[in-house]
C-alpha cells in the first residue's frame, strides 16, 4: 500500500476517480436491524437510526425506503484522514457543475455518491480538476 498523501494539489492530481458498478441508495434502519442480507457498502450511526449505504437490489430485496439513489466513485488515491482542502475541492467543482454529492472518507479513498442520472457529469468534472491540479505540478 502506498503511503497517504497530504498535499492538496498532489491530491488532486492524483485522485483517479472510478466509476463503481451498479445503483446504490441511502435508506435508514433501526439499531436492531438484521443487515446480513444486505451487505452494505457504509455505515453510520446516527441517534435516529443506522444510515445504510447499500446496492438498490439488496434494498428493494428488504423493503427499505430509499432516501437517495446514487452512483458511487471512488478516489482511488490514498489521501491522508488529516488532509485539508480535498473534499471542499471536489465538492466545488461538482457544486459549480450542479451536481449534488454526499462524502465518506474511509482509511484509503474518498468516496462520493452523486445522483445516478449524474455520474457521467461527475465524472467529467473530477477528471476536469485532476487534470488542472496535474497543469500545476
Amino acid at each position: 500500500m502506498t503511503s497517504p498523501i497530504s498535499d492538496l494539489n498532489q491530491l488532486l492530481a492524483s485522485m483517479r476517480p472510478e466509476l463503481n458498478d451498479g445503483v446504490y441508495v441511502f435508506a435508514s434502519v433501526p439499531f436492531e436491524t438484521d443487515m446480513g442480507a444486505l451487505a452494505p457498502v457504509a455505515t453510520f450511526r446516527e441517534k435516529e437510526g443506522l444510515t445504510l449505504v447499500v446496492e438498490e437490489a439488496a434494498a428493494k430485496r428488504a423493503g427499505l425506503k430509499v432516501l437517495f439513489r446514487c452512483a458511487w466513485i471512488t478516489l482511488t488515491v490514498h489521501s491522508d484522514l488529516q488532509a485539508v482542502g480535498l473534499t471542499a475541492a471536489f465538492a466545488k467543482a461538482l457544486g459549480d457543475a450542479g451536481i449534488s454529492c454526499n462524502v465518506m472518507a474511509a482509511a484509503y479513498h474518498d468516496h462520493i455518491f452523486v445522483p445516478v442520472d449524474s455520474a457521467k457529469d461527475a465524472m467529467t468534472q473530477l477528471s476536469l480538476l485532476q487534470e488542472r491540479a496535474q497543469d500545476n505540478i
